[in-house]
């Protein structure tokens, strides 16, 4: 079948290297004699020779009766040499504004966190490529405007925060270019009542969490991603709409169940409380500390009350106190309540934090 691919040269091949060869081929002839025979000056020979001068129709006429290879072939030849040699022109020209978009790149993209991730392969133009699509971006001036513009969309700033805004920008347009690329069931609403059942279930058994929350996410229709952290991006969630689903990223910054169940329900809050009307929102969360606007406050809401219900809570404040480990851990088994995630409740809401316990807190 054929092909329109056209392959360029490193290097265009003028026709006076043919000449060379069949100089060196032929005992009885030399440049000088060729040149005489040519009726041209030996210097002059010698310039097509090496490719400073073309060969021309009626050179190639004269070379075809002295060598006996066809006019024809050496206009061909020539010909050749000049679109190849135009080729490599342009494909240097290429290359060179390559290598300049890619010092803009690095600018504004973690290439080492996208390389070490194997995103990148250490070739120029498919990584530009790679990069325009993970940044949903046409052109590299596109990639700039989107990080100014998008600079502050996501998340409050804090100025007891370290971050850094390139890779805040890098994590957040991975995470939406990647839940692209996941395929999970139709999403529904009305099944969210019964998802966070299930996930209290799971985050009580406390096995293999991460894997069975990403499961049953997806089985409901909300698609789950975990992206490596940067340097300087204190996520603990991240929640979207993509195309028909919703979307829950997370970094796993600390290995703790109490965390990691907080943060999934305080984004499926987002979702059911946020998104539901809005699916061009976008919440990213970085910090239980700071002062919380109207919405992250409603998702934290919804999220205790998902882990730990308005009547369990408020048994235990007026049955069960003062709290200890043996408490916490009869409780929890009493209500399939992670004793960690009920341990969490209590210092963040009775000021516990100063409590001795030997509670696990560990996500397996």
């Amino acid at each position: 079948m054929a092909t329109n691919k056209v392959l360029t040269p490193a290097l265009a091949t003028h026709p006076g290297v043919l000449i060379k060869d069949e100089l060196d081929a032929t005992p009885d002839l030399n440049q000088r004699i060729l040149a005489k025979e040519l009726d041209v000056q030996p210097s002059f020979l010698n310039e097509i020779i090496k490719g400073k001068r073309p060969v021309t129709a009626d050179i190639a006429i004269l070379l075809e009766k002295i060598l006996g290879i066809s006019a024809d072939y050496w206009m061909k030849f020539q010909s050749q040499y000049e679109i190849d040699k135009a080729r490599v022109k342009q494909k240097n020209i290429k290359k060179v504004r390559n290598i300049e978009l890619w010092s803009i790149i690095k600018e504004y993209v973690p290439v080492r966190y996208f390389k070490k991730h194997k995103y990148l392969n250490d070739n120029i133009e498919s990584d530009i490529k790679t990069i325009k699509n993970i940044y949903e971006v046409e052109t590299i001036d596109g990639l700039v405007s989107s990080f100014s513009k998008d600079k502050f969309a996501y998340y409050r700033k804090s100025d007891k925060l370290k971050i850094d805004d390139k890779n805040m920008f890098a994590w957040s347009s991975l995470a939406q270019y990647e839940a692209k690329n996941q395929k999970t069931n139709t999403f529904n609403f009305d099944n969210l009542n019964q998802l966070c059942k299930n996930l209290n279930n799971i985050f009580y058994d406390n096995s293999e969490t991460p894997e069975r929350v990403k499961t049953v996410l997806n089985q409901f229709g909300i698609k789950m991603l975990l992206i490596d952290k940067l340097e300087k991006t204190p996520i603990d969630g991240f929640s979207f709409w993509s195309e028909q689903n919703p979307v829950i990223a997370l970094t796993l910054r600390h290995n703790r169940i109490d965390n990691f169940a907080f943060t999934i329900m305080h984004e499926i809050g987002h979702i059911d409380l946020h998104l539901r009307n809005d699916k061009d929102r976008k919440f990213m969360d970085l910090t239980r500390k700071q002062n919380l606007n109207k919405c992250e406050q409603e998702a934290d809401n919804y999220a205790q009350e998902k882990l730990i219900s308005k009547q369990i809570w408020q048994d235990i404040l007026e049955n069960h106190n003062p709290l200890n480990d043996e408490k916490i851990i009869g409780l929890g088994d009493q209500h399939r309540i992670n004793p960690a995630i009920l341990l969490g409740r209590v210092c963040h809401e009775m000021n516990y934090y100063a409590i001795k316990t030997t509670i696990d807190k560990k996500m397996k």
